[in-house]
């Protein structure tokens, strides 16, 4: 693999339009991208193994730990070598942003969002839709007994949604948020085309027209691992689905308030975000 050559990364809240995005970018055949990828918790194993308290942290150097890193993306994609950008998804990158920006200095992390009241919703539906599997969401019946305590337990920082939440949060009022992309998952469904232009604009490079009509991205084996069968699978026209919240009413309203990407101006990231409507006088 070329060690110049360009990595862009994937990353965003649960059920908010990542795996379309990444199935979307994958059309364009000068480019790579995937479903999340061991390369982040990978990133962190290796981290910890030469970090403070480590049998081996005072014999590595600094030069050594930034080359043993950027290593362990060259060697994932060595086969991609006939792709000129790759993109990387996992849900841990905006919470290494200092470590990305040192590696990969114009790298830029585009990070789908949604409304957390309808994450929360979709991957509720996806649970009931698996009524006699038991996910790997949860640790236990505790956990995993209502609506209530299924939300509650996502919501954790440590958790599929709280923790992708915090880490986002953490990049979006961060030192490097010039280099973050957000895009609301409605907008991506309902106009894909105005959104992926902004998107190559935002990466600096040429347009490809995409066939918005005919989109192919699934992973059975994983989903079928989580015990969620379809988590990852996309339909094949985008478009909006509109439908009523499973959501107990209280719950819904609980979540709902929770998109910090619309408070202004308080950071540097780049939104992607529908307007909202100014009140009639």
């Amino acid at each position: 693999m070329d060690n110049n050559q360009p990595f862009h990364f994937i990353s965003g809240l649960p059920r908010s339009g990542s795996t379309l995005l990444a199935a979307l970018l994958r059309q364009n055949p000068r480019f790579y991208a995937g479903m999340s990828s061991p390369v982040g918790g990978l990133f962190n194993g290796l981290l910890n193994q030469f970090s403070a308290g480590s049998e081996y942290g005072s014999v590595i150097t600094q030069t050594q730990r930034r080359r043993l890193l950027k290593g362990l993306f060259e060697s994932y994609y060595a086969d991609e070598k006939d792709k000129d950008i790759i993109f990387d998804t996992n849900r841990i990158w905006p919470a290494k942003l200092p470590a990305l920006m040192d590696l990969y200095p114009q790298a830029k992390v585009i990070a789908c969002v949604r409304n957390v009241a309808w994450v929360m919703d979709s991957i509720e539906k996806i649970y009931r839709a698996n009524p006699f599997e038991n996910t790997k969401l949860y640790n236990d019946d505790i956990e995993r007994n209502t609506v209530y305590s299924r939300v509650e337990t996502l919501a954790q920082r440590n958790r599929l949604v709280g923790f992708a939440w915090a880490a986002l949060k953490d990049a979006y009022y961060g030192q490097h948020a010039k280099s973050l992309l957000l895009i609301e998952y409605d907008l991506l469904a309902e106009t894909p085309e105005k959104v992926m232009r902004l998107v190559y604009e935002f990466i600096g490079e040429p347009w490809y027209e995409h066939d918005f009509n005919n989109v192919q991205y699934d992973a059975p084996e994983f989903d079928q691992a989580l015990g969620l069968d379809g988590l990852h699978r996309v339909r094949s026209k985008v478009a909006a689905q509109h439908r009523n919240t499973i959501l107990p009413p209280d719950l819904f309203n609980q979540y709902t308030s929770l998109s910090f990407w619309n408070d202004e101006p308080f950071s540097e990231a780049n939104v992607i975000r529908i307007k909202k409507s100014l009140p009639v006088t």
